[in-house]
Formats: structure tokens, sequence, C-alpha cells
């Protein structure tokens, strides 16, 4: 098959492999029917019919270049290669670096946000500003933030960039959660309401954007870089070691208000670091009420930092209709006895 493949190559300068596999696996399944596994080989053959029906489908949707193969890959060589092969211990003051913890919680959160990187790839960044709100809040909010806020602001305010904005914000509170079920699904349930209350609060917002405007059918494009890079990596799992080892120290020197005040400035920049160190603290004795709490306020700080971003960018006419909803959905989250008062009335 090999000598056959290369001599197709050299006349008709075509690489494609599908015939190739097709006719190694071919052999394989009929070794596996003879070997005794006949209902195994007859549904694989049936599945790679199924697939090879589908190849001029798959071939139009799978757009990928060469970069999003190469992430790809970096993301497998970040957990199946590098992974396994760190201690699984802590060093340092207070045993607060544990290698293999920090490089999982990096690679989940790469596989995340690459995850919405390929989702967008297949959807078209261009498909409307909600699904690239969506799409887009899930590699990076602030980027679709900052984006929107520019064109809201070169347009004369478009209330549809405005729903694209908060419907960005909102993704970032779901992403939170499945952090957390991850690193600590203890603190699921307790972070639920609130985290549940400030997503339906700022999808109300985009919501009600969007229906006043759903006539728009602007499309934007918006530039975001692809998630997996090594150099990315690395300095997300320092300024995660760094969170771990300040949480720690405060816990030491402070007490619960330290964790409140790093989860303030963490918040300033990315929710992801603190919400993921400070699941894992409550893992090794961090009250869980506290820990609930800093990743609240990290939430909320991070909101209404994007609140300001797009004040700032988009100017005040624009920047107020996003800051707004932004502060309303702060003040639920911040005391979700809020969202039982609104029910009842």
């Amino acid at each position: 098959m090999i000598v056959a493949h290369f001599l197709d190559v050299r006349a008709d300068r075509d690489v494609g492999i599908t015939t190739v596999v097709a006719a190694l696996l071919t052999f394989v399944l009929g070794a596996t029917a003879v070997q005794g596994h006949e209902a195994v080989a007859a549904a694989a053959a049936v599945i790679t019919a199924v697939i090879l029906s589908l190849k001029p489908f798959l071939h139009g949707w799978l757009k990928l270049e060469g970069t999003e193969i190469y992430a790809a890959l970096k993301l497998l060589l970040m957990s199946v290669v590098i992974l396994p092969w760190l201690p699984d211990r802590g060093y340092g003051p207070w045993d607060a670096l544990n290698p293999y913890e920090i490089w999982l919680f990096v690679v989940l959160v790469a596989a995340i946000s690459f995850a919405g990187y390929f989702a967008m790839k297949l959807a078209g960044i261009t498909g409307g500003i909600l699904l690239t709100g969506l799409l887009g809040g899930i590699v990076s909010s602030t980027a679709v933030t900052l984006k929107f806020a520019r064109l809201a602001g070169k347009e004369h305010l478009r209330p549809v960039l405005c729903a694209g904005i908060l419907l960005a914000a909102a993704v970032m509170f779901p992403r939170i959660l499945l952090e957390v079920a991850v690193a600590n699904p203890k603190l699921l349930t307790p972070l639920s309401l609130p985290l549940g209350v400030m997503t339906l609060a700022t999808l109300c917002a985009a919501l009600w954007f969007w229906r006043r405007h759903r006539s728009d059918s602007a499309t934007a494009e918006v530039s975001v870089r692809n998630p997996v890079e090594f150099l990315a990596a690395f300095q997300f799992g320092l300024v995660l070691a760094m969170i771990f080892l300040l949480g720690q120290a405060a816990i030491a020197w402070v007490g619960d208000a330290g964790i409140y005040v790093l989860a303030v400035f963490s918040g300033l920049a990315d929710v992801d670091a603190i919400a993921l160190s400070v699941s894992r603290m409550a893992r090794d004795g961090l009250s869980h009420q506290t820990a609930v709490n800093a990743i609240v306020l990290a939430s909320i700080v991070n909101s209404l930092t994007k609140g300001m971003l797009a004040l700032v960018v988009a100017g005040a006419e624009t920047g107020l209709k996003i800051l707004t909803p932004l502060i309303i959905t702060a003040a639920l989250g911040r005391d979700d006895r809020c969202l039982g008062a609104i029910l009842v009335s």
C-alpha cells in the first residue's frame, strides 16, 4: 500500500491517504472477524462506510488550517505527554505548589478555550453578533468586549453589539462553573445559585437589546488568537502558581480578608486563575463559604472591568448601556436573595 500510494502521488500529486487507510482498515476488520469478533468487525465496517460516504460533507465542514492542527497537537502534547510526568505533590512554602495540579488546570483552561476557538472556526466568525458573542466569550469575553465596543463607538451605538458583549460576558459564568466542577466539585452546588443568577441576569439584558433591534442583521469579525500556545500556557501556569502561593500566604498572614483582596486584584485581569486557585485551596482547608465568596467576588470584579472597558472604548452612550446591566448583575450575584424577591414579586 505504501508503494502504491507513492506511485499514485508521483502520477497525480494527490497526497490524500483516504484510500490507503480504508484498505488497511479493511484488512484489520477482516483479521478481527477471523479472530472471532464478528460483531465488532461488522459494527466498525458500518461506521467506516458511513464516514467514507460523508467525506465530501466533512471536507467542506472541517476547514482546518495548519495552525489549528498544530494547536490540537500542542494540546495533546500538554495533556498526554507532559502532564503524566509531573510530580503530584506539594513544593515550596505551605506545600502550595503542586506541579501536576497547576499544569492540569493549564490544560483545562486551554482545552475550554480551544473548544470555543474551534467552534468559531466551524460556525464562522462572521455568522452574526450573537453567535460571535457566544462562541467568542468561551475563548475570551474581554477580547469580544473590546472588539464590539470599538465597532459600537465607530457606528454610533448599535444595540445589537451591546447584546453581543453582554452575551459574551454571560458565558464567563458557566465557564467558571465548568472549571470549578473539575477542580473541586463540592463547590459546584453553593456556586450554582449566585453564578446562575448572574448568568440569567446578563442573558436577559442581552435578550432585551436583541429584541429591540433583532431586525439588524449585522455581522462582525473578531480576531481571537489561537489559545493553545506554549508561551501563553507557561505564562498562565506562572500566574496560577503565584496565586496559589499568594493565597496560602494570605490565609497564613491575614486570614479570609487576604483571600478577598487577592480575588479583587485577580478579577481585574483574569477570573480563571483565581477560580481554580481558590477551588484547590478549598480542598486543603479553606472554608467553602470563603472560596465561594472569593470566586463570586472575582467574577463581579471581572464583569465590572469589562463594563468599564466598554465605557472607555465605546464612549459614554454605549458604555453606560453595557455597564448598567453588569452593575445590576453584580448586585444580584452579591446577594442571591434578590432573585427570590424578584421571582416572588
